[in-house]
């Protein structure tokens, strides 16, 4: 695979464009790309862009749109991820992979018991931070569409936002070490289903967070016998549904 880059404009077949100064650092400082070089573009509507280094200059970067393909690697399940903020490694290693293994939405939530608290600049920034971390796991892993974070909500406003919008066809999880039950024992769901996870954070939901979740119609999940961390509990859950019902 070429090198790739998120260009979030218009990418026209034939057409010559600038790369933006990130880009142009990353493909000849990063990369050591010269004249000539191969590489794809996608903008995050679908579909790629095969091109080349056309100019590699210090001030600029252009390269030469050679032709599109309609190339889709996108997940087979539409699953939406409400993961309770953790400190900022944790919380950048969960949004990198849960990208790489085909994660629709990402809804950060702020739970009783998270060590993180942010001011809405503070608040506003990591969303900036957490949607560089998207595009560049797009990047690596192939996946030609953007996978959308939402601004941080309580995990009460997000469970209302599920009541109000939920179909017959939805499934919606979570995990907790007080169920009994695993993926395995869950019928598959339908193609239009649209897939719900509630992770709680270092410290897990409490009791009364619990007890709204499983109240707002959530199935109580357990991932085998042992009790697994936050910045694993998501992504171990996503991975055992692409194994039942997805694309592996």
């Amino acid at each position: 695979m070429h090198a790739r880059f998120y260009h979030p404009e218009e990418i026209v077949v034939g057409k010559i464009i600038e790369l933006s100064a990130e880009n142009k650092h990353h493909a000849a400082r990063v990369l050591r790309l010269k004249n000539g070089d191969p590489i794809t573009l996608f903008n995050g509507l679908g579909g790629e862009f095969s091109a080349h280094i056309e100019a590699l200059k210090k001030s600029s970067a252009t390269v030469m749109i050679d032709a599109y393909h309609d190339i889709d690697r996108e997940s087979l399940l539409s699953i939406e991820l409400a993961q309770a903020i953790c400190v900022n490694e944790k919380m950048d290693w969960i949004i990198q992979k849960s990208v790489e293994l085909g994660i629709t939405r990402i809804q950060p939530v702020f739970t009783a018991r998270c060590i993180v608290h942010l001011s809405d600049e503070r608040s506003s920034r990591r969303l900036q931070h957490w949607k560089k971390i998207i595009i560049s796991a797009c990047e690596q892993c192939g996946r030609n569409h953007l996978p959308q974070i939402l601004p941080l909500i309580s995990l009460w406003d997000w469970l209302n936002q599920k009541k109000a919008i939920r179909s017959a066809h939805d499934l919606h999880f979570m995990l907790s070490t007080k169920a009994t039950e695993g993926l395995k024992n869950t019928p598959k769901p339908p193609a239009t289903a649209n897939i719900a996870l509630a992770i709680g954070p270092e410290g897990g939901f409490t009791p009364e967070e619990e007890t709204a979740i499983l109240h707002s119609e959530f199935i109580p999940l357990r991932l085998g016998k042992r009790i697994l961390r936050t910045e694993s509990a998501a992504l171990a859950t996503v991975a055992a549904m692409q194994v039942l019902w997805g694309d592996y």
